[in-house]
């Protein structure tokens, strides 16, 4: 029965947001608690159909849009869990917002732009072709424009918008790329499609990859893999995604936890078959996931502005995803249920520690970690749930985040067993620095002696309520579902009948027995994979995850918590300290990509160019225009309108016309002589 109404999922927020555009003016605190009722309805219609299906059904409809294109709605597994994520995290950011963004003169705008992110987030997610995923996922990013830039005579908050649809629309660029290749390659195929078949549709996709020769393959990886390292905010097209933070908390919150960041890890992982048999096609994702994880989390340590140290460890967690799902070349598709269950994870945590921020921030009045201290004696609600979150994401036993981060590294340590131990590395090194940032920023702002004056209150209810939902979430999530949720998402690509042998030979993939997935059956229950990583894993390997959680907290303590103070920061590094400063200015990439790039490759590369059109082009042009102007000015000198000039001109035309066929009749004579 819900199936019938899965259009209401996208429908929902798309009414709400055109109500709240129209009328939201008109209505209490900005029409808001239409977005939550929109929402909370899509998650209703999501869990309805979740009940419908679980475990073994999907929904697949679809209906004839164009020439070989479809509009469709899909509903497996990994969309299911997406659906049911979205729909449940953005609608208590909604609620929070309500309170949040009272009394805001664009509340109205606000939430109307938030109803339509939520929107494209949600269609994105159950498309059942790529052309109808990436019209969502440009309206994905046409909406995180214009929420980052919602305070928009705030010119650092107009710059930081520009900068990410501009940093966005260069993946989106190799994404559509990536599709007209795969579009030409499938076309060449001549495919006999069957009714209600279209070309691009997933399951159309999945049925063919193994016809496409693999440097196509690689190829049409490479584009997707841009697209999702730009929305995703993967290295190098991250540089966007910490100034989002100039958006209201809630945007950052939604951006960062449930919806934009996340689209990149779902296109790979909706895609994951295709990037399995493109040979190198998960290497590059996980070398560029690895990378991003180490990459950000060293960042994360320097940063004083509370929604930036956030910010940083959303692009370093967004690196776990996409480094948990390049390591399925070792452990096949199980990589996608451990990468989708750290994906969810996160998106609680990560939104309750958004909001928790936001708590602080609206209390304090400030962003700004050193003008904190001693905020723990008068937030008690906000300490606590900021707590939960900050041990979940650092990763502590029996934490949401110990299950689901932990889990992509003990794979990745299957992963260089195979093939290369740098993945590894790079992510055990971003745990430790993951739970020290964390705690840095934790004992910075609730312990300690108050460093400024600032209004000593909680916030209230309607933001307290979703920041204690969520951190029940962050707590149990992990351990309650963790078995059942890798069953249910490893099977996700049984119902398309995928031989994963198969596509692992076109990707060159071997598939060692007890590495996860078997090369005849990849769906492997939780509880046979645990045992055989028991049989295979050292010891020291399973527990390292605890070591490293519960040293980084000690090492941040031993910093910045004044009840077991042991060092002072400045022993440790100082405001001289080149490697200090590197970290503070993002390792230059500001600098790099404006000074060096913009300024001096991109504007110097329009400056000769223009020359040249100026000089060469343009001056060939005017030189022959100004030549033929000059020619018609002496042509003209014979029209001067005297009747008289023209009679004689005329006289003297046929005087030389009879004296010429007069000359040529003689030498006709001549010669017949």
């Amino acid at each position: 029965m819900y199936a019938d109404y899965a259009y209401l999922i996208v429908a929902l927020p798309v009414l709400a947001f055109l109500l709240c555009l129209f009328i939201g003016g008109h209505l209490p605190r900005g029409g808001g608690f239409i977005t939550v009722l929109a929402t909370l309805g899509a998650f209703i219609v999501s869990y309805g159909i979740f009940s419908e299906t679980y475990p073994h059904e999907i929904v697949h409809q679809s209906m004839h849009w164009f020439a070989e294109f479809n509009v469709g709605i899909l509903i497996d597994p990994l969309a299911l869990v997406m659906l049911l994520m979205v729909s449940f995290v953005v609608t208590l950011i909604h609620i929070y917002g309500n309170g949040y963004m009272n009394g805001d003169p664009g509340a109205d705008r606000y939430f109307a732009e938030a109803a339509l992110f939520s929107a494209s987030m949600l269609g994105l997610v159950f498309a059942d072709n790529l052309l109808q995923l990436f019209i969502f996922w440009e309206l994905v990013g046409l909406c995180s424009y214009l929420l980052i830039g919602f305070w928009y005579r705030k010119p650092s908050a107009a710059a930081a918008a520009k900068k990410a649809f501009l940093t966005t629309r260069v993946g989106d660029v190799l994404f559509l790329a990536g599709i007209i290749l795969l579009y030409n390659n499938l076309a060449s195929l001549d495919l006999a499609l069957k009714p209600g078949e279209y070309l691009l549709q997933f399951p159309v996709i999945y049925a063919n990859i193994a016809a496409i020769p693999g440097d196509q393959l690689t190829l049409i990886a490479l584009g997707l893999l841009g697209g999702a390292v730009g929305k995703s905010g993967q290295f190098p097209l991250h540089v966007w995604l910490p100034d989002a933070m100039e958006g209201p908390t809630t945007v950052s919150a939604m951006i960062h936890a449930a919806t934009m960041v996340t689209a990149g890890v779902y296109l790979v992982a909706r895609m994951f078959p295709l990037f399995y048999a493109a040979p190198h096609g998960l290497t590059a994702v996980a070398a560029v996931g690895a990378f991003t994880a180490l990459f950000a989390a060293t960042m994360g340590l320097t940063a004083f502005d509370i929604k930036r140290v956030l910010a940083f460890s959303t692009v370093s967690q967004l690196g776990f995803m996409m480094a948990g799902l390049g390591v399925g070349a070792a452990v096949g598709a199980m990589a996608v249920g451990v990468s989708m269950f750290h994906l969810i994870g996160h998106s609680f945590f990560k939104a309750l520690l958004f909001l928790c921020a936001g708590s602080v921030i609206h209390a304090v009045n400030t962003n700004d970690l050193r003008e904190m201290g001693g905020v723990g004696k008068y937030m008690k609600w906000t300490m606590f749930t900021m707590l939960i979150g900050s041990l979940s994401l650092a990763g502590f036993p029996m934490f949401t985040g110990f299950f689901t981060k932990d889990e992509i590294i003990l794979i990745a340590y299957e992963y260089g067993t195979m093939i290369n131990f740098l993945p590894y590395i790079f992510l055990v090194v971003a745990a430790i620095l993951t739970a020290i940032y964390t705690f840095r920023m934790w004992f910075s702002v609730f312990t300690g002696k108050e460093r400024s004056n600032y209004g000593k209150h909680e916030s209230p209810w309607v933001m307290l309520g979703p920041l204690v939902i969520l951190a029940v979430f962050a707590a149990g999530f992990g351990v309650a579902t963790q078995s059942e949720f890798y069953e249910y998402l490893d099977s996700n690509f049984e119902h398309y009948d995928l031989d994963f042998a198969e596509l692992g030979i076109i990707g060159g993939h071997v598939l060692e027995e007890g590495h996860g997935a078997a090369e005849e059956d990849h769906a492997a229950a939780e509880g046979e994979h645990a045992g055989e990583e028991e049989h295979h894993l050292p010891w020291y390997i399973h527990y390292l995850p605890i070591v490293i959680a519960i040293g980084g907290i000690l090492i941040a303590g031993l910093f910045y918590w004044d009840k077991i103070k042991k060092f002072d920061p400045s022993q440790v590094t100082g405001d001289k300290d080149p490697l200090r400063q590197t970290l503070l200015k993002g390792y230059y990439q500001h600098e790099i990509l404006t000074g060096w790039f913009a300024e001096t490759l991109v504007y110097g590369t329009a400056l000769i160019c223009n020359m040249i059109d100026i000089k060469l082009v343009d001056g060939w042009l005017n030189w022959l225009s100004s030549w033929v102007m000059g020619f018609a000015g002496h042509v003209r000198k014979v029209q001067t309108g005297i009747v008289q000039n023209y009679v004689t001109a005329l006289v003297l035309g046929v005087v030389v016309l009879v004296v010429v066929i007069a000359l040529a009749m003689k030498a006709m004579e001549v010669g017949l002589v």
